[in-house]
């Protein structure tokens, strides 16, 4: 299995046997990651489709592959107990979907005092079909000043796309209908399985 090559400038993080572990779940799965990551420091990922709980997984298994230092979103339920112990050590940022006052904001600064970072979020929040794109990632990567890179998650070809970069520009609703196109009308199924 041929993995991306990572630039200088994007965070990484060293894993240790884990990295072995992604590459053999991506290997043994039949996942592929396809295309390049951008050497960019800062950024916000936006990936989609978010059709089941193995999403997770696979992206999971393709972090530690590439050995990248990934912060995502979650929802706060997820942050309890031994689970959100691992989803924080992962790089997990709780949030109350109930309650989201100010959290782009907030996030935005995040990025911009970080060294390097790479945010990750699933801008359909949920797993049902047909759910609207959330315009948060937009709101983060505009206030942050930052690109956003589009990954796709095609259970059908079991592939990881990554997407080249784009600069979030002054009309959000265009912005996050084209990166919604691009997500969700490559072949992606929303029927997912492992």
């Amino acid at each position: 299995m041929t993995l991306p090559t990572v630039g200088s400038r994007v965070p990484r993080r060293g894993y240790g046997p884990l990295a072995f572990v992604g590459r053999c779940w991506l290997r043994c799965s039949g996942w592929r990651i396809r295309g390049n990551l951008p050497d960019i420091e800062r950024v916000v990922v936006v990936v989609a489709p978010h059709s089941s709980n193995w999403d997770f997984v696979h992206a999971v298994a393709a972090v530690f592959a590439l050995r990248l230092r990934v912060g995502f979103i979650g929802k706060h339920t997820l942050f309890t107990g031994w689970l959100g112990r691992f989803m924080r050590w992962m790089g997990g940022v709780p949030v109350d979907r109930a309650h989201p006052e100010g959290f782009a904001q907030a996030a935005a600064q995040t990025i911009r005092s970080a060294p390097a970072m790479w945010l990750g979020i699933a801008p359909e929040g949920t797993r049902t079909a047909g759910a609207a794109f959330k315009s948060g990632f937009h709101r983060i990567a505009t206030a942050a000043v930052v690109p956003m890179i589009p990954v796709s998650i095609n259970h059908r070809t079991r592939v990881i796309e990554i997407h080249s970069p784009r600069m979030p520009g002054p009309d959000a609703d265009a912005d996050v209908e084209a990166i919604r196109s691009l997500l969700l009308g490559r072949g992606c199924r929303r029927d997912a399985t492992a």
